[in-house]
């Protein structure tokens, strides 16, 4: 309760700020092509996936993406996806995993918040369970950019406010992670914790 209240209060206190600062300049940051980051992390090999339609692009807005599939012998593929904003200002915002589940057909049936070791560093990430049929997945995802990895949606967006006031810039994306759940669910999140860990590592060039 504290936290949303925090989170609220510090909405508020940005949106005069964002409102009145919007129509600034962006301040464009160098960073990586998504299409660079390595094909292989650790013993993980990824290949290209299929390429988003142009609708899609197009409904989701992003400035650069990458939509891969990543696998090591023995284990369940990792489906990865990061899409980048380079400015958030006029209507382009991150969408939430959650707002596309039910459209394809999966429903979450366990929810919550974890952490993961990234180097000397523990970052919250959102982590679900999801069902269709009698196939089951987990996802892994959160939001990254400006030098601060978010779960919250709420908080994300608060700090978008305040940063667009600060450091003139909106900046961010949104990395998301699936995998199959093959034996156990507690295997799959386990190893998609490991690799979600590896992958995090790589991404600060990519996503600033």
């Amino acid at each position: 309760m504290i936290v949303r209240t925090a989170v609220v209060l510090a909405m508020l206190a940005g949106a005069g700020l964002y409102s009145s600062r919007a129509a600034s300049v962006e301040a464009l940051v160098p960073r990586e092509s998504l299409a660079s980051l390595p094909l292989a992390l650790g013993d993980w090999h990824g290949r290209e996936a299929t390429a988003l339609a142009d609708d899609v692009l197009a409904q989701l807005g992003v400035d650069d993406y990458v939509n891969r599939q990543y696998a090591m012998a023995g284990t369940p593929p990792v489906g990865l996806y990061v899409g980048y904003y380079a400015s958030q200002r006029q209507g382009d915002t991150i969408h939430s995993p959650q707002n596309c589940l039910p459209g394809s057909g999966w429903r979450p049936i366990e929810t919550s918040v974890t952490e993961l070791h990234a180097g000397d560093r523990m970052v919250p990430v959102n982590q679900f369970v999801i069902q269709k049929g009698l196939d089951r997945q987990v996802v892994l995802y959160w939001y990254q950019g400006r030098g601060r990895v978010t779960a919250n949606e709420y908080a994300n967006k608060a700090f978008l406010m305040l940063d667009a006031a600060r450091l003139h810039r909106t900046n961010g994306g949104l990395v998301r992670l699936i995998s199959p759940v093959a034996s156990t669910t507690e295997a799959a999140k386990s190893q998609l914790a490991s690799f979600a860990a590896l992958l995090l590592g790589h991404l600060d060039g990519y996503l600033p």
